[in-house]
């Protein structure tokens, strides 16, 4: 652990996000997907290495979701609740989860007060959608100032080639971008 400054810390967290049950299915199921992002909770907490779990949820009713929301005003028409993080990933109890209200880690969520508060600069992401919250997470956490980098196969998306194009053009101007097992080897 190195200090960057009075009272600053520079340690890092794994934060894994929108890794929920209703997703997942959307994905059918992922087992592979499911054992690398098991894989990277395991070593991440051999090593001493906090992590988060960021889910996207909403109060009964969807209040939260204004009708001109894209993203969102779908879910709330059809009532579908995405389901808490999913439950291969066996978190603990002094393991974070974050709830969010947007696409973003950090929207509608206490995410970044919590990262502050422990002393933590260096975000390790992974989480499904590339498109969606890995995108708009890796653009705010930049945006904040925190050294990241992304799992690329730790990351999900529908879409192939909109998934390959964020990894290998767009994520590498503001993350260093690596594989599961590489980020596991540099934690020995």
């Amino acid at each position: 652990m190195r200090v960057l400054g009075e009272g600053t810390v520079d340690k890092q967290a794994f934060v894994v996000m929108d890794v929920q049950e209703g997703i997942v299915e959307r994905f059918g199921g992922s087992g592979a997907y499911l054992e690398g992002i098991r894989q990277v909770v395991a070593a991440a907490r051999n090593a001493g290495v906090a992590v988060f779990f960021v889910r996207v949820g909403f109060r009964p009713g969807y209040p939260e979701i204004h009708p001109n929301n894209r993203s969102f005003r779908t879910m709330r028409e059809r009532s579908a609740p995405l389901g808490d993080v999913h439950p291969d990933l066996d978190v603990r109890p002094d393991d974070i989860i974050v709830t969010k209200k947007r696409v973003s880690a950090f929207s509608g969520s206490d995410l970044d007060m919590l990262l502050r508060a422990g002393g933590i600069s260096r975000l390790v992401l992974a989480g499904i959608a590339t498109s969606g919250v890995v995108l708009s997470t890796v653009r705010e956490a930049a945006d904040r100032d925190y050294v990241l980098t992304v799992l690329a196969d730790g990351c999900l998306d529908a879409d192939e080639e909109v998934h390959r194009v964020l990894i290998e053009k767009i994520f590498p101007r503001q993350a260093d971008v690596i594989s599961i097992s590489s980020w596991i080897e540099s934690l020995s």
